[in-house]
C-alpha cells in the first residue's frame, strides 16, 4: 500500500491509498478463528507463488517457524523481544559492520549453509565461513609482498600451491586473503581506518605456487558492544574466535573457495564461537631462526618468523555443483499441508 501525489499537471493527483494490484486469490480460505487455521491459510496462499524453487522455501519456513512458536507457546512480550532485538541489530548494521552475518554466524547458521553448499570431494580444501570482516578493498599484491602493514604483529610467511583434484597446478588463481592484528583487530574495527591492512589480493603464478608475507593472527573476541553480544551473555557463551587467516580463491572453472587456516593450538579451536573450525583446516607454523632466509623472504628486519606452508585443492565447479544437487535430492523433506 503506497500514498501518491503527482505534480504533472496533466495527470490526476493520487491522495488515497492503494494497493499492489494483485486481486483477491479464489482460494478456500475460512477465517483465520484459531492457530491451525493461520498456519493452513498461508500454506495455501503461499501456493500462488509462480517461483517453485521461492515457493518451497518459503513453506518450509512458515512451516518451522509456526511450529516453532507453537511447540514454545511463546508469549506476545518474548515476540516483542525478539522484534526489538532483530531490529537493533540492523540498526548496529554499517557498510563495514555487519551484525546480522555475525548474528547468522553465533547461532551456527553460516557454517551449516556452507558445510551444505560445500561438501568435501576428491580431497578438495574444505571451505569454511565467509566472517563480518571480508571487505571489496583489499589491495593488489605481488607474490612474495606483505598484507601487513609494520609493526602490525609477529612475521609470518605463507606459502603454497593451488592444485586441481588430479593434482595440476591452477595458475592465475586469484586469493584474497585478511586476518587480524596482534591486537586482535581487524583494521575495519579500527575508527581512525584510512586504508586497508592486513588483506590483499594476489595471483597464483604460471605453476599455481603462491606466497606472501602476513602476521601470525591472535585469537579474539567477536564483537561483544551489540545485540549478538548481549545474546552471547544471556546464553552464557564465549565470543572467542581462535587465531585464523582467511583465504578466498577463485579460479576459472572451479568452485570459488572461501575457508580459513587456524594454526593448532589454540584454546579455543573446538569451541570456536561461530563454529568455522575444521579438523583439515588446523595447520601448523613452523619456527625459522635464520636472518638470511627472512630477508629472503622479504622480511626487513630481524632473524625470526613463522612459516605456513599450505597447498591448497580446488574443486571443479560441475563436480562441486552435482555433489550439492545431490545432497539436496537425498536430503528434501516435502511440505506437507
Amino acid at each position: 500500500m503506497s500514498a501518491t501525489t503527482s505534480t504533472d499537471p496533466n495527470k490526476p493527483v493520487q491522495n488515497r491509498a492503494v494497493s499492489n494490484g494483485i486481486p483477491p486469490p479464489s482460494l478456500d480460505l475460512p477465517y483465520p478463528d484459531g492457530p491451525q487455521l493461520i498456519t493452513e491459510n498461508l500454506l495455501k496462499l503461499t501456493e500462488l507463488c509462480s517461483d517453485d524453487r521461492k515457493k518451497y522455501i518459503f513453506k518450509n519456513l512458515i512451516k518451522h517457524v509456526h511450529q516453532f512458536i507453537n511447540e514454545t507457546s511463546i508469549t506476545t512480550e518474548e515476540w516483542m523481544n525478539t522484534i526489538q532485538f532483530l531490529t537493533r541489530t540492523g540498526q548496529i548494521c554499517t557498510p563495514l559492520r555487519q551484525e546480522f552475518i555475525l548474528l547468522s554466524d553465533v547461532l551456527g547458521i553460516s557454517a551449516l549453509v556452507d558445510a551444505l553448499n560445500n561438501p568435501p570431494i576428491s580431497g578438495g580444501t574444505e571451505s569454511s565461513v565467509l566472517g563480518p570482516f571480508f571487505t571489496e578493498d583489499a589491495p593488489d599484491v605481488n607474490n612474495g609482498d606483505s598484507i601487513a602493514s609494520e609493526g602490525k604483529g609477529e612475521y609470518m610467511y605463507v606459502e603454497g600451491q593451488v592444485i586441481d583434484t588430479h593434482g595440476k597446478p591452477v595458475p592465475n588463481a586469484l586469493i584474497e586473503t585478511w586476518e587480524t592484528d596482534e591486537f586482535g583487530f581487524y583494521d575495519t574495527q579500527y575508527a581512525d581506518r584510512q586504508k586497508p591492512d592486513c588483506r590483499g589480493r594476489l595471483h597464483t603464478d604460471k605453476d599455481g605456487k603462491y606466497g606472501y608475507r602476513a602476521v601470525v593472527p591472535v585469537a579474539y573476541p567477536i564483537p561483544g558492544d551489540g545485540p549478538v553480544g548481549e545474546l552471547l551473555l544471556m546464553l552464557n557463551r564465549h565470543n572467542m574466535r581462535p587465531n585464523h587467516l582467511h583465504m578466498m580463491v577463485e579460479a576459472s572453472g572451479y568452485q570459488t573457495l572461501t575457508t580459513a587456516l587456524y594454526p593448532e593450538g589454540d584454546s579455543w579451536l573446538a569451541s570456536d564461537a561461530v563454529f568455522g573450525v575444521k579438523k583439515s583446516l588446523v595447520v601448523s607454523l613452523n619456527d625459522v631462526d635464520n636472518e638470511q632466509q627472512a630477508r629472503k623472504c622479504g622480511f626487513p628486519k630481524g632473524s625470526h618468523f613463522k612459516l605456513l606452508k599450505q597447498d591448497i585443492v580446488l574443486v571443479p565447479a560441475a563436480e562441486s555443483k552435482a555433489a550439492r544437487e545431490q545432497y539436496a535430492k537425498e536430503h528434501a523433506v516435502e511440505v506437507k499441508l
